[in-house]
């Protein structure tokens, strides 16, 4: 009996999405739960399920191929408990043309995306990367291996890298080119930036923050903080989201949103932070972050950031998010005016902690300072409401009883 494997089902934010990967070949065992194929949307990577026992019959949608919600991707032929006799009635039952494109990526369609990106931007033959992951999978770590074993080669093996490399434009002065096809998510980021450029009137204010009682009371407490919830670690970002999220009931405007010819105010403070992972920039969101602790918010964000790094964040984790800070700073960014995402009306940047010589009451003295820069939709918030937001966060974070005294 055949199964239809389809495609989830997207929410209304995503029309539609691309066949990343199919992790099995037609003919191949499959059991249930096992990881069919994987699903790549502007947002997140869906994982697709096996939903019985069997083995892989027809691929419908190729890797490459746009899909549509509940969208039929192939089938799985029911009924074979064993993977050896399964597989040769389901090879002759096969048609010819959809076995063929299978064998021929059967090597990629063992590993990941990421692996594989990885791989592709490295002149990395897969085939000749041992793996180490699951079957044999070959994982991103390995091909980072492959990339710095291929570094340290004798010049002698050099000559071999131009045959490897074939597919790679070459030009005079051995300058070489390649062409690759923008990921969904990174297509859509390029598209809502310019959206946002395009539709706003967007400004950023600027100023300077002094971190010495964030980082004496970090420094003071982080041992007894980790101790006392559970491995979770006393960062700087949950000092900033809770500063913010204090600012923001005070300067309702910051955390509003348009809406045709409607400004919609939050009673809540769902705050996106910014995440780096292999596949780009995302902003998994905290919810009620208002109402959280220091803890909270700082396992929240942990758990976002090994879910990014894992490729598991979810649709819930990113849909949303009524204020978005970000930190350019881990990357050693001094300044820098990050881009509204809408329909947000604002966006905090975070940089990077520099002892600076400052004045403080008549003297100079080294402190360490961090910029801000707070960039929003002057169609909704005045400059008075911005610079005034930005001078909150700031007297917050330099006197951080505040933050628990409420004033």
């Amino acid at each position: 009996m055949a199964i239809e494997i389809k495609a989830p089902t997207f929410p209304e934010s995503v029309a539609d999405g691309t066949v990343a990967t199919w992790h099995k070949k037609p003919g191949e065992a499959v059991k249930r739960d096992d990881l069919i194929v994987d699903i790549e949307t502007d947002k997140v990577v869906l994982e697709v399920l096996a939903t019985a026992d069997g083995v892989l019959g027809a691929i419908v949608k190729n890797e490459g191929d746009t899909v549509l919600s509940d969208e039929v991707l192939g089938s799985i032929e029911a009924g074979g408990a064993a993977a050896a006799p399964a597989a040769a009635p389901a090879a002759s039952a096969a048609p010819a043309p959809a076995a063929a494109p299978a064998a021929a990526s059967a090597e990629e369609d063992a590993n990941g995306p990421a692996a594989r990106r990885l791989a592709e931007e490295n002149g990395i033959n897969l085939a000749n990367v041992k793996g180490t992951g699951k079957d044999g999978r070959v994982t991103k770590e390995d091909v980072v291996a492959a990339i710095e074993a291929k570094k340290s080669a004798p010049a002698a093996a050099k000559p071999a890298a131009p045959a490897a490399a074939a597919p790679v434009v070459t030009a005079p002065g051995d300058r070489t080119e390649k062409r690759v096809p923008m990921t969904r998510l990174r297509a859509k980021v390029a598209e809502r930036l310019v959206e946002a450029q395009s539709n706003m009137a967007m400004l950023t204010t600027f100023n300077e923050v002094d971190l010495t009682e964030v980082m004496a009371l970090r420094s003071k407490y982080k041992d007894l903080f980790e101790k006392s919830h559970n491995g979770v670690r006393l960062g700087f970002m949950s000092f900033f989201v809770k500063a913010a999220t204090e600012a923001l009931k005070r300067f309702p405007a910051v955390n509003a949103s348009i809406d045709g010819a409607d400004i919609v105010y939050h009673g809540y403070a769902d705050i996106g932070v910014a995440v780096s992972s292999d596949r780009g920039l995302v902003v998994p969101v905290l919810r009620n972050a208002e109402s959280m602790s220091l803890a909270e918010i700082e396992g929240g964000i942990a758990t976002f950031g090994k879910k990014a790094r894992d490729g598991k964040l979810s649709m819930d984790d990113m849909t949303g998010g009524t204020f978005t800070i970000t930190n350019g700073g881990t990357f050693g960014s001094m300044l820098s005016t990050p881009i509204v995402n809408p329909p947000q009306a604002a966006i905090l940047g975070m940089h990077n902690i520099i002892q600076r010589p400052v004045a403080l009451n008549g003297q100079v003295v080294i402190r360490p300072m961090m910029y801000l820069a707070l960039s929003y939709d002057h169609r909704l918030i005045d400059g008075k409401e911005a610079v005034t937001f930005l001078v909150t966060i700031k007297n917050l974070l330099e006197d951080p009883a505040r933050l628990l005294l409420d004033i």
